[in-house]
């Protein structure tokens, strides 16, 4: 069983979601007020411009990749049991959203370039759900959207081809033209994401 996030950086996303970037505005001024379970963002807005990989390895960017909703999780292919879940939960919420007119795009982003090449990454994330987009990338463009997003990721390379990788599993709703606007924790239910996100999509 990995560790899911390291306590320093539980204690910085933390203190990113509970920011006051949409709270400074009141109620009235924030069409999503109605939508929200939690404080999000503030003094370092999270989401942003990334540069990095699709699964043919054309370089992508984030109004490449972000055409409607989108659904964004940071994890890795050789992640033994957090990532499968989440990424399942986030890829069920997404057909239940499509069961009710709504679409969205389930995108996983890997914090393991060194083995999630392009075609590693791609049939991952196909296999998971065939809307999914899977993305990679150098480790520099890695790390640059990792920070774009505040998520936080350690490997923990022995050298051999099992290590492990920290992260955080923070799940991210982004709207075309707005950029992010909520996370999802990994307790939310397919359900109550779905009802959650199409609260967003019908007030975009």
């Amino acid at each position: 069983m990995i560790r899911i996030i390291a306590p320093v950086a539980a204690v910085a996303v933390a203190a990113v979601v509970g920011g006051t970037w949409y709270m400074s505005q009141n109620s009235n001024g924030d069409p999503f007020a109605q939508c929200r379970t939690s404080s999000v963002a503030g003094g370092g807005a999270i989401g942003g411009p990334f540069e990095l990989l699709n699964a043919k390895g054309a370089t992508v960017t984030q109004a490449d990749v972000i055409t409607e909703p989108s659904l964004i999780y940071f994890g890795y292919t050789f992640c033994p049991d957090v990532c499968p879940f989440d990424v399942s939960r986030n890829a069920e919420a997404v057909d239940l959203l499509a069961e009710a007119g709504q679409s969205v795009t389930p995108v996983f982003i890997s914090i393991d370039p060194k083995r999630d090449t392009p075609e590693v990454v791609g049939d991952f994330a196909f296999n998971m759900h065939e809307k999914m987009v899977g993305l990679t990338g150098s480790p520099e463009q890695v790390k640059a959207a990792s920070q774009a997003y505040r998520t936080y990721y350690q490997p923990h390379d022995d050298g051999s081809d099992y290590y492990l990788v920290d992260h955080s599993t923070f799940s991210y709703l982004v709207l075309p033209e707005v950029g992010f606007v909520e996370f999802f924790r990994r307790d939310v239910t397919p359900e109550q994401m779905a009802k959650q996100i199409g609260c967003f999509v019908d007030n975009a």
